[in-house]
């Protein structure tokens, strides 16, 4: 597809609403990696990147830019780690509603119409009571604060990610459903054993999740791409009309001195991707190791 045509279709994107988007079975390209960019331009580890979005927003900015310029149509504010219990480990907890605010502010106007911007919410970090401290209702509360902060911003709707923890995901979607009626994706992290760090399958994420009316459900980040096809089986076989995510990592990583590189290229994941939409996923994009390069890749191998 020509820039031209690109534009066009970006232009238009949000002419239809995305729920209707999605039942009518489109396919739409999200964006990549955050953290991989910012750590290039200079986020330190262990720093919160939530916080650049008031300190540093140019450089939040120049990475939605350039996904929706490689062709993204739905990119994912800067707030992954914006939750009120995820800060308050760096000290700022108190900041929930500025950074949440500032992130939102900042893809809307990148995307200017021509995306959606998803209201990025991630893990907190906590263990979920009886194996941790953290119970169900406070993981609530917790998710909603952050929900109602995105949603009050204007994003069009929110995207619950990288989970391990069924209940966590299920305490973040129901956090989110109490303050807002936008539309809520989660997508769960897999291992290569097809279920995650907590030990939950494919098939058991559907079945607890599916009930909270979601507008799509699928996997993001995990073991990368290996993981993918037989979750998006399993998911589909049991949930055949739901509309599946499938954004993963771009392959797995190996260490090469202080760096870690991953061992799968733009054209590569291109063409798997295309693969994993012909097993049912709608909402494709990448993860961790990715940058604009894959997501351009996927548009052209999938608008072709």
């Amino acid at each position: 597809m020509d820039e031209h045509s690109q534009a066009a279709r970006q232009d238009d994107i949000r002419e239809k609403g995305l729920s209707r988007r999605l039942a009518e079975g489109e396919i739409l390209i999200a964006d990549g990696a955050m953290g991989t960019l910012l750590m290039a331009k200079g986020l330190k580890p262990g720093s919160p990147p939530e916080a650049w979005n008031v300190e540093y927003p140019q450089r939040i900015a120049e990475v939605h830019r350039a996904y929706l310029h490689a062709g993204s149509q739905i990119i994912l504010t800067n707030t992954f780690g914006g939750s009120r219990i995820k800060l308050g480990r760096a000290g700022k907890g108190g900041q929930v509603g500025e950074f949440n605010r500032a992130g939102a502010a900042l893809a809307r106007e990148a995307a200017a119409g021509r995306a959606f911007v998803a209201g990025d919410i991630g893990p907190t970090g906590e263990m979920m009571a009886p194996l941790g401290s953290l119970t169900y209702a406070e993981a609530v509360d917790n998710f909603a604060e952050q929900a109602r902060a995105l949603a009050a911003s204007g994003v069009d709707l929110l995207w619950v990610e990288t989970m391990m923890d069924l209940e966590e995901a299920r305490a973040a979607v129901a956090g989110a459903k109490q303050v807002t009626t936008l539309p809520v994706f989660c997508s769960l992290s897999f291992g290569l054993g097809g279920r995650t760090i907590m030990g939950t399958g494919a098939q058991q994420a559907l079945e607890g999740l599916c009930p909270l009316g979601l507008a799509a459900v699928g996997a993001n980040c995990g073991e990368g791409l290996d993981v993918m096809d037989a979750v998006l089986d399993q998911m589909q076989a049991l949930a055949p009309g739901v509309p599946l995510i499938a954004k993963p990592n771009a392959g797995l990583p190996r260490m090469v001195g202080s760096e870690a590189v991953y061992d799968v290229g733009p054209d590569e994941f291109a063409t798997r991707i295309g693969a994993l939409v012909a097993r049912g996923a709608r909402v494709v994009g990448a993860c961790c190791g990715s940058d604009p390069d894959f997501i351009a890749a996927i548009a052209k191998a999938i608008r072709k």
